[in-house]
C-alpha cells in the first residue's frame, strides 16, 4: 500500500471563509466517497497556530503506484487541484506503508 500526504499552505491573504476555498475543501471532502482507488481517505483544516504549520491537509492510502497514478489523474482529483491552485501551495509525499 501506498499512503499518499498533501499538505496545503494558503496564499498570503487568503482565509478560509473564502468562497474559493470552501469549494476547493468541499470538492476535495468528496473524493473519498468517489474514487473506487482510494482505500482510506481524510481531510480536514489543521488546528496548530505554529508558524510552521500548513493550513490543510490530505491523508490518504490507495493499493499501489498504478492506483496512485489512477487516483492522481482522477477527473474528480484534477478538477480539485485546479482549484487549489487558484489559492494555495502545497508539499506532498507518497510512501509505501
Amino acid at each position: 500500500m501506498i499512503r499518499h500526504l498533501v499538505l496545503f499552505k494558503l496564499n498570503e491573504g487568503v482565509e478560509r471563509d473564502d468562497p474559493r476555498v470552501v469549494a476547493g475543501v468541499e470538492a476535495f471532502r468528496a473524493l473519498g466517497g468517489r474514487i473506487e482507488e482510494l482505500r482510506f481517505w481524510e481531510c480536514a483544516w489543521n488546528i496548530s497556530d505554529r508558524p510552521i504549520a500548513y493550513d490543510f491537509a490530505i491523508n490518504s492510502a490507495v493499493e499501489d503506484a498504478d492506483a496512485l497514478k489512477r487516483y492522481l489523474e482522477h477527473p474528480a482529483h484534477q478538477a480539485g487541484v485546479a482549484l487549489w491552485r487558484e489559492f494555495a501551495t502545497w508539499v506532498i509525499a507518497d510512501y509505501e506503508i
